[in-house]
């Protein structure tokens, strides 16, 4: 603890300082003790995850088909797509 050299308080030593502080134990409780607002509920968060996830995986198909594969990004919703790429790992 730091004291001022002007201040007419007592210094307080460590041992004095704990045991104020011990008598105490209910108004330190209270002021630490918060009551916590969420602003977006846990099963909303899960949710946005989710949705998001869904979004990056087909953004992710549509800029790797037309980058990568020189397609058009709308290809890559169509069923034939999907019937060749899967032709090409599975080697029918």
């Amino acid at each position: 603890m730091s004291v001022k050299q002007n201040s007419p308080e007592k210094a307080q030593t460590r041992e004095e300082a704990k045991k104020n502080r011990e008598s105490a134990p209910d108004q330190a409780k209270l002021k630490r003790k918060r009551i916590r607002i969420r602003l977006i509920p846990i099963w909303l968060r899960i949710v946005m995850v989710v949705l998001l996830l869904g979004a990056s995986l087909i953004a992710g198909a549509m800029v790797g088909y037309s980058i990568m594969g020189d397609g058009k990004p709308s290809e890559i919703f169509e069923k034939s797509t999907w019937q060749h790429i899967s032709n090409l790992i599975h080697k029918e």
